[in-house]
């Protein structure tokens, strides 16, 4: 079984650790990391250079959509960065994950 990690990036650490938070309590992903990292872009007509923190979750490929809503509800961003990565690791670690995180037979509730 292959699996998924979405790099989602976020204003500052509060909100990567509540985004976290938010994914584990709904069994969306079965592990994150948080990380400091400095980003440049195009917003609104002129380049932005800012300090950013990205989540780095790992999960199931079928759970990518609910992934996706659950991040985009509680998002400060008017355009979140939201993306899937489809990955394989060693099988002790892709059951793992597979073990920790929601089956699309369970309630989301």
């Amino acid at each position: 079984m292959a699996f998924i990690a979405i790099y989602i990036t976020n204003p500052n650490t509060e909100t990567a650790q509540k985004i976290v938070q938010h994914l584990l309590e709904k069994k969306l992903v079965a592990c994150a990391n948080i990380f400091p990292i400095k980003s440049a872009y195009w917003w609104e007509g002129a380049i932005a250079t800012e300090g950013e923190v990205v989540c780095l979750v790992k999960s199931r490929p079928e759970l990518w959509e609910a992934i996706q809503a659950a991040v985009t509800a509680i998002h400060p961003y008017t355009v979140p960065c939201i993306m899937k990565y489809e990955v394989a690791a060693n099988a002790a670690y892709e059951d793992w994950i597979r073990a920790e995180t929601l089956d699309k037979k369970e309630s989301k509730d």
